[in-house]
């Protein structure tokens, strides 16, 4: 299965703000579309390595979200800030020497660069052929588990405009951004097949799967 999880929207439509830089990895504001999950009890311990944090509803789809994943695909910005050929090998993503990936990410990038080892499992690769070499290669490497699109916007919108995705959990978060980019831009969800499966509100969210029903 191809499947993104825990993807986070503003309630005016947006999936991360402008001007993404070193300072706002998700554009400016974007942050806050996000606040749902940093208190989560998964995400204190997957991601920063603390106990403590948050169980409940919001909890159990973060924590899902990690569950049957074997291997991951990133857009390049959700890599990092730099754009171009890169100038050397010294970034090595957004989370520091462990990343909470654990299995093989596959990076979409226009610029070869030799695969990252990383503690705690994580290996990326940086794939120049496209969305589907990344798919294919990231199903190889997954196996039998599933395949994860991590985003961001415009990545996960290539996924859906080739009919990829299986699952897309959706975050709706109570804030406003602007402006920034869209997932949805040109595709048709319902003429798609895909139909809403759950949905549940908390206090920090609202959160949508929709899923396409085996025939």
């Amino acid at each position: 299965m191809l499947r993104v999880d825990c993807f986070a929207i503003s309630a005016d439509g947006y999936a991360a703000g402008p001007n993404q830089s070193l300072e706002n990895p998700l554009g400016e504001g974007g942050t806050g579309l996000h606040t749902w999950m940093f208190g989560t009890e998964t995400f204190q311990k997957r991601v920063l390595g603390q106990d403590g944090g948050a169980k409940g509803v919001d909890d159990d789809f973060a924590a899902r979200s990690f569950e049957n994943v074997g291997a991951w695909i990133l857009g390049r910005n959700m890599f990092g800030p730099v754009r171009g050929p890169w100038p050397d090998d010294q970034w090595k993503g957004w989370w520091g020497e462990e990343p909470p990936y654990r299995v093989p990410v596959f990076v979409l990038t226009h610029h070869a660069r030799a695969p990252l080892e990383m503690k705690g499992g994580t290996v990326f690769h940086f794939v120049t052929g496209g969305a589907a070499e990344a798919l294919r290669r990231a199903r190889e490497a997954a196996g039998a588990k599933d395949v994860r699109v991590g985003g961001g916007a415009s990545t996960i919108n290539q996924y859906l405009r080739l009919g990829a995705i299986d699952r897309f959990h959706l975050v709706v978060s109570p804030i406003l951004l602007g402006s920034g980019t869209k997932p949805f831009d040109g595709v048709d969800l319902k003429a798609q097949g895909f139909e809403v499966a759950r949905k549940a509100t908390t206090e920090h969210a609202m959160h949508v799967v929709f899923e396409k029903p085996a025939r």
